[in-house]
């Protein structure tokens, strides 16, 4: 929900910048995107993964610090 409430937040800039280009039709397309997105989810039906290379690696392990 945060990614389509930026997206909604910043709609007007992304409008007056790109013009013509991103009109009412690519605004409905991407907020449909995004709430579809957001409800798989919470559904459990999707996932984002991140993956992190390194070229000699991490010596003890990555860790993701909160």
């Amino acid at each position: 929900m945060a990614w389509h409430d930026n997206f909604v937040r910043n709609w007007d800039r992304i409008k007056n910048r790109y013009g013509p280009l991103y009109g009412g039709q690519f605004e409905r397309m991407w907020r449909y995107y995004l709430l579809s997105c957001a409800g798989a989810f919470r559904a459990r039906r999707l996932q984002l993964w991140q993956f992190v290379f390194s070229p000699s690696g991490v010596s003890g392990g990555y860790y993701l610090g909160s």
